[in-house]
């Protein structure tokens, strides 16, 4: 068993060959679940101290990704189970990436800021952004989850491309991991809310981490109103050892009018010799058809 781990591990230790620069007429979608970072600690597993050493290679993820578009998850600095206005991964990358703009994230006081979405601002404009959280009440912020748990929401934003006019939708969800019950209720929420864009002739992407496989019953509700899901060949969840050992958990997923140009893209690889997070980040370019 050992052996066999040693050898899944050296399967990503190598370096996937980042992807080429996206074309004048495509629209690079990305997302990446970054962990949180636990503002009490100074050492150890997701601690300040182990922040400050991974910061290097998330920023380095980042600019490989050369993203138009990018939603992230778990990016959030929190201390004791209490709502935090410090952000260090998002002041982080928005301090080093300065042609980003930042939708979806405000004062957490009135707008859960742990789901980001950056755009590339030369080419995109963000012009309406809200959340709703996986709940029976979603519109109540912070509102637990269907059985009780944490609660968890999606983030989202319409982006205008300044070059096209062409507007489109982006909506950024993290999945509750342990429940597979509140998983496909989320999703079933998620479709609800999209169903009416969709019908009405909208380009609508939801991307993330679903805690599940495309082949899941909650993949196929999310399909239900019009998307159909990239196909993400292995793991993207490596336990921060570069472990591939299940399915892609983290998806993304469009609808009809657009047209991924092939499966998507993981980046299965060290940043500054560390991993930018236990996920890989993941991408793929759409073209309007």
């Amino acid at each position: 068993m050992v052996a066999t781990l040693l050898v899944l591990a050296g399967c990503s230790q190598g370096s996937t060959p980042l992807p080429p620069a996206p074309g004048p007429d495509t629209l690079r979608v990305a997302t990446h679940n970054v962990h949180y970072i636990r503002l009490g600690r100074d050492t150890g597993p997701w601690s300040v101290g182990d922040w400050e050493e991974r910061r290097e290679s998330l920023d380095l993820a980042f600019k490989a990704l050369d993203a138009d578009v990018i939603g992230f998850q778990e990016m959030e600095s929190f201390a004791h189970g209490s709502v935090q206005p410090v952000n260090l991964t998002l002041d982080w990358l928005t301090d080093r990436n300065r042609g980003y703009g930042v939708a979806a994230a405000n004062d957490p006081a009135v707008f859960p800021s742990t789901q980001p979405i950056l755009y590339r601002s030369a080419r995109l404009r963000a012009v309406d952004e809200g959340w709703f959280f996986f709940s029976e009440t979603p519109d109540v912020l912070y509102a637990r989850t269907f059985n009780g748990s944490y609660p968890a929401f999606a983030s989202w934003a319409v982006f205008e491309d300044r070059r096209t006019a062409r507007r489109f939708t982006v909506v950024n969800v993290h999945f509750d991991f342990s429940s597979g019950t509140n998983r496909r209720r989320s999703a079933e929420l998620v479709a609800a809310r999209i169903r009416p864009r969709i019908e009405a002739g909208e380009t609508v992407f939801v991307i993330g981490d679903i805690n599940a496989s495309a082949a899941s019953r909650t993949a196929r509700i999310l399909r239900e109103p019009g998307l159909s899901f990239v196909p993400v060949n292995g793991s993207t969840f490596h336990w921060n050892r570069g472990l591939d050992l299940t399915p892609a958990i983290d998806h993304l997923a469009a609808t009809a009018d657009v047209e991924p140009s092939g499966p998507a893209t993981i980046l299965r690889r060290r940043f500054a010799d560390d991993w930018p997070s236990d996920h890989y980040p993941v991408l793929a370019d759409f073209r309007w058809r």
